[in-house]
C-alpha cells in the first residue's frame, strides 16, 4: 500500500471529508502513475477522485469496530518513531 494513504477508520475525532478526499487522491495518483493529469485526462481523473472519496466515505460510515477508537495523536508519534528508526533521522 502506498506509504501516504493512512488508515482512517476507528479514530477519535473521526475523519473528515478532507482526510477521505486526500488518500482517495493519493490512492488515484498511485493506480494511474500521475502527479497531476494532462488536460485530457483530467475530468476521469477528477471523476475517479470523486468516486472513491464517496465509496470510502460510505464504509468508513458502515463499518463497526469493539475496540476503542484511536487517538491520532498517539498515531502519529508511533508513525514518526517508526520513521525515526527506519530512516534514521
Amino acid at each position: 500500500m502506498c506509504r501516504n494513504i493512512k488508515t482512517l477508520f476507528n479514530f477519535e475525532p473521526p475523519v473528515t471529508e478532507d482526510e477521505i478526499r486526500a488518500a482517495s487522491l493519493q490512492f488515484v495518483r498511485k493506480i494511474t502513475g500521475f502527479n497531476k493529469p494532462s488536460k485530457a485526462n483530467e475530468a476521469f481523473f477528477d471523476s475517479a477522485v470523486d468516486d472513491i472519496a464517496r465509496i470510502s466515505g460510505q464504509l468508513l460510515a458502515s463499518l463497526e469496530s469493539t475496540a476503542t477508537p484511536k487517538n491520532r495523536e498517539e498515531e502519529e508519534a508511533k508513525a514518526k518513531a517508526r520513521a525515526a528508526e527506519r530512516f534514521g533521522s
